[in-house]
């Protein structure tokens, strides 16, 4: 009778394995594919004469930033830490004490697609005038140390950020607002493309050359990204509920972002700007990625809402300070990453500051944003002025003006040709 109930146990929870390793890997497969969402977007988004430019920076950040996150970055961020870092390189094989129900290596998978996520938003802020040589160096120093650091303070058991129960569930602030203040960082040292800024001071308009696509990458990362909020619970056994919960919160916070994106252009500016309604969309992601655990439905309409207006308004402040980002990486993932964090100590059922939980919360959600916030904005603006010194960081103006495209691959990405 005990072995025929061992065995019974034992099949049970080899099914349970064989569950969460399934849902876990759909998830990082899905989390992957929105490279190709970055891919799309960014390249619909800039010229012509760049699109295969910008592409390669998403392919470098995948292979290069790849590498560099399991040789070096996975241990920083998940080994012993001692609350900021970690030093254990050989943890592949050895016990994270995460209490998961899946392989080490199918959770570095998963922690893969996040990292370059992170370094993906960057590259759309550099795109059309950042050499690749030394956008590579950036990647690799990004995905091997920054952050994994960051990941360390926030998911690692032991960090210092996770200690005081700072809740981050799927990255507003270690993917987002992270991404996005290193893409301000960088974009300022780069400078802004030749003709961006008249002498006037005014903004020129560089539209994107291909829309459509544009579009099709958004969809793409919106698809994506119910593999990247509900794939954080890394597991499905026992999480039916929590599973529910973050898909529908993340679903309904993206659409009221492009909700209210497109109310606010059209009575502001007479029209919808559907380029808008597109990052307004992601910014609704953004901001509930932090908390689509603990919000309520209703609250989740709300952050997107607010993070819909929020990403208009700031796209145009973002110009207004010169710094050109072709793609809204800074106003999309930076400024609604650090909005969808503070969220969360305001939103959040249990513990948030409208619903009775007091400003403890708000308080730990605020020193944890800000601390990442100023930690890859400063730590990205000196190595990118340390790389501009050695290798240089700008292309030519000839190189410029005629299109990174030909100039470094020799080929258009519209053929011209019969």
């Amino acid at each position: 009778m005990m072995e025929e109930l061992t065995e019974i146990i034992k099949d049970q929870n080899n099914l349970s394995l064989a569950i969460d390793t399934v849902w876990v890997a759909l998830c990082a497969a899905l989390i992957f594919f929105m490279e190709g969402g970055f891919a799309l977007l960014e390249a619909g988004f800039v010229r012509s004469k760049n699109a295969m430019s910008i592409i390669a920076k998403v392919i470098i950040d995948v292979i290069f930033g790849g590498i560099a996150f399991f040789v070096i970055g996975f241990g920083i961020a998940y080994g012993a830490s001692n609350g900021w870092f970690a030093l254990d390189f050989g943890i592949m094989n050895s016990d994270l004490g995460l209490g998961l129900n899946v392989s080490n290596k199918l959770f570095w998978f998963i922690q893969l697609g996040f990292a370059i996520a992170a370094i993906s938003i960057v590259s759309g802020a550099l795109a059309e005038r950042m050499k690749l040589l030394s956008y590579t160096v950036y990647v690799i120093v990004f995905c091997a140390i920054i952050y994994p650091l960051v990941a360390n303070w926030v998911w690692n058991p032991n960090g210092w950020l996770a200690s005081r129960g700072f809740n981050d569930f799927a990255g507003s602030a270690a993917v987002h607002a992270m991404g996005g203040f290193a893409a301000l960082a960088a974009a300022i040292v780069l400078g802004p493309r030749i003709g961006k800024y008249r002498k006037d001071g005014t903004t020129n308009t560089i539209p994107g050359h291909n829309l459509p696509l544009a579009a099709i990458g958004g969809f793409i990362l919106w698809f994506g990204w119910f593999g990247f909020n509900p794939g954080s619970t890394l597991g499905a056994v026992g999480n039916w509920e929590l599973i529910g919960t973050v898909v529908v919160n993340t679903f309904l916070a993206s659409a009221a972002g492009g909700i209210s994106t497109m109310i606010y252009t059209f009575y502001s500016y007479g029209k919808v700007d559907i380029t808008m309604v597109i990052n307004g969309i992601l910014a609704g992601l953004v901001a509930i990625t932090a908390g689509c655990n603990v919000v309520e439905p209703l609250s989740a309409i709300i952050i997107g809402t607010v993070a819909g207006v929020l990403v208009d308004v700031a796209v145009i402040y973002v110009d207004k300070f010169k710094v050109d980002d072709p793609v809204g990486a800074v106003a999309v993932h930076g400024v609604n990453g650090f909005f969808g964090t503070l969220a969360v100590g305001l939103f959040a059922a249990d513990g948030g500051l409208f619903f009775g939980g007091g400003s403890s919360l708000f308080l730990t959600q605020l020193i944890g944003v800000l601390t990442i916030i100023v930690f890859s904005f400063v730590v990205t603006f000196v190595l990118m002025k340390l790389i501009d010194k050695t290798l240089g960081i700008r292309v030519s103006r000839e190189e410029e003006i005629a299109g990174i495209d030909a100039a470094s691959f020799g080929v258009e990405s519209y053929s011209t040709y019969e």
